[in-house]
């Protein structure tokens, strides 16, 4: 960032930091597919939306959370099932320091769930304090745990540990990961997270292969292990956040942010590393309006030629109305941009929080990347949830609707819907999506304009040229025993292996570089599928047993069946793993 921008940008965020009077304030809750559905199946059958959250503006609010359960027990009218309850009081418990005392509904139930020796039967924790509470683990959801009106502290370590097999790999998958995480607040006013995580592992082949495509999924800088079968990384996040207004929140920091209440994300998702950022969400009412800066990493082959990596950077808004209290809209713009040519950083154009971003683009000469999005959700008589997404890349007025196939006619398009307790069957709840982006959708001229962060894609892992169905099943047994099914179905035009052609699949190329389709004339004719056409079946079904408290063991079973003519793409995989893991998400690595 150039040297105006930095001395503007510390100036703004140590007046807001500083103010005489700031509200109070809570972390957030880390983006886990697993987590967040509970959250989903509360609010759809609750019948209306949450008034702390949009749930199509991600993460959510610790204390957001906690008020949500708090309304359903106020209300008295949601129809809950035994399950249900104990997922209030798991929600509750994971963020304490917001119930006021009241932790759970049932705290024998929940104390028997939630802890290894609930009694302290094998007297598995012996150290106690003078006051005769528990030295760790006072909490079920804290390793360590201090709490009073000034200081508010909850430290966890991390881990995930897995082993497994593949086909395709000659030795044993398997991963090790080590971390710490610490949240807490400070006189309630700033709240702090950070998270770090030391990893190594091999993983399945199809992994290997996407990141040798583009990066490994979900995280910044890889090393290759083991011949390249597996990686070695570092993970981190850690961010502050404050409101200088009761209806302002401001935070600032590394992490990732979502926009969407579906499985995937066509506007911007979690699938690429962390980014730092600053992030400003006003909340008046039924509106939600999210401003969101942000410097990223373009890694692009030839992007950097000194020891630091090129930047990019990206501005962001986004507004969501409760149209009803169970209708909900959004609009989403965003302006992707580098100025390394002109030796500048980030544009101050951009940082005006209330302007379309496609009048400052025009306005300075620019030929930034500028998306467009709309979303929906509407909540259907406490039963279901139906959602929607669209996102205009890049179009031509004359080319939209005349059926020429113009490859200007860049969009995407999302539409899924949540069925909870399906067919009256208590605790099954059953999820599609269908996703449609067309050829060099995210895509542009070079890497610091492309829709990517740290080679991956700022929305779909498949990135573009592709049909793609998704069904997911989750059913909670008993209350520790879960079943999670997911089966994609993706047709994709890919690239032929070591043809140089662009096809429109890979957001990383050039798209003035695509490839005719129309002999003569690579302006039209272009459509979904174009190029080596690739069919995958993605079966994955896991089984997780909770121990205790955010501690967990998984035993899965993969199927994916890549089919196509180019024999370096087609592929069968049988991936089966055991894992057990605390306090960290699965990863789903559906692609």
């Amino acid at each position: 960032m150039n040297q105006r921008f930095d001395k503007f940008f510390l100036c703004v965020f140590f007046i807001l930091i500083t103010s005489s009077y700031v509200f109070s304030q809570s972390t957030f809750a880390p983006i886990n597919d697993d987590y967040y559905h509970l959250i989903d199946r509360l609010e759809i059958k609750r019948g209306k939306f949450s008034e702390g959250f949009h749930s199509n503006v991600k993460p959510f609010e610790r204390k957001a959370i906690v008020e949500l359960t708090d309304s359903i027990l106020k209300e008295g009218n949601v129809s809950l099932t035994e399950r249900d309850w104990q997922t209030i009081d798991y929600l509750r418990e994971d963020s304490w320091e917001w119930t006021k005392g009241y932790v759970s509904t049932d705290s024998a139930r929940s104390s028997k769930l939630s802890r290894l020796d609930p009694g302290n039967k094998f007297r598995l924790f012996k150290g106690k304090m003078s006051n005769g509470q528990r030295r760790f683990w006072q909490h079920p959801a804290d390793f360590y745990s201090y709490h009073d009106k000034d200081f508010d502290l909850h430290l966890n370590f991390t881990t995930n540990n897995f082993i497994g097999s593949d086909n395709n790999v000659d030795s044993p998958l398997w991963l090790t990961s080590r971390g710490v995480e610490i949240r807490g607040m400070i006189n309630e006013k700033l709240g702090f997270y950070t998270y770090v995580s030391d990893n190594q592992g091999v993983f399945p082949k199809y992994v290997m292969d996407y990141t040798k495509a583009y990066n490994f999924p979900g995280e910044g800088l890889a090393k290759k292990i083991q011949n390249d079968k597996g990686v070695d990384y570092f993970s981190g996040r850690g961010y502050i956040t404050f409101k200088p207004l009761k209806a302002i929140n401001v935070k600032f920091g590394h992490d990732v942010n979502v926009f969407g209440s579906g499985y995937r994300s066509l506007l911007l998702s979690d699938n690429s590393s962390p980014y730092l950022f600053l992030r400003i969400d006003t909340q008046l009412g039924r509106f939600h309006y999210t401003n969101l800066w942000s410097s990223m990493i373009n890694n692009q082959k030839g992007a950097s030629e000194g020891l630091l990596l090129n930047k990019k950077f990206s501005a962001i808004h986004h507004l969501s109305v409760n149209v009803t209290d169970k209708i909900n809209i959004g609009v989403f713009e965003a302006e992707v941009f580098s100025r390394d040519s002109t030796g500048g950083g980030f544009d101050l154009n951009y940082l005006n929080p209330i302007i379309f971003y496609r009048y400052i683009e025009s306005y300075i000469g620019s030929q930034d990347n500028a998306l467009l999005g709309f979303d929906f959700r509407w909540l259907v008589g406490k039963k279901a949830s139906i959602y929607s997404q669209f996102v205009l890349d890049e179009f031509l007025t004359k080319h939209m609707f005349n059926g020429d196939g113009s490859w200007t006619n860049k969009y995407s398009f999302q539409l899924g819907g949540k069925y909870i307790d399906a067919f009256g069957i208590p605790n099954l709840d059953l999820q599609t999506e269908l996703n449609i982006v067309r050829p060099y959708t995210y895509s542009h001229k070079d890497g610091g304009r492309n829709y990517v962060h740290y080679n991956q894609s700022l929305a779909h892992p498949l990135g573009a040229n592709f049909k793609e169905l998704l069904g997911i099943v989750r059913y909670k047994v008993t209350p520790r025993l879960s079943i999670y099914g997911t089966q994609m179905f993706a047709k994709q035009g890919k690239d032929p292996t070591g043809s140089g052609a662009n096809f429109g699949s890979n957001p990383l190329l050039d798209y003035d570089t695509r490839t005719a389709v129309i002999p003569g004339n690579n302006n039209l004719g272009h459509k979904i599928g174009q190029g080596m056409l690739a069919k995958t079946s993605f079966t994955d079904l896991r089984l997780t047993y909770s121990l205790a408290h955010n501690f967990f063991l998984d035993a899965r079973c993969l199927f994916r069946n890549l089919k196509s003519e180019d024999v370096n793409v087609a592929e069968k995989s049988k991936i089966f793993s055991f894992a057990i893991r605390y306090n960290m998400a699965y990863r789903n690595q559906t692609f």
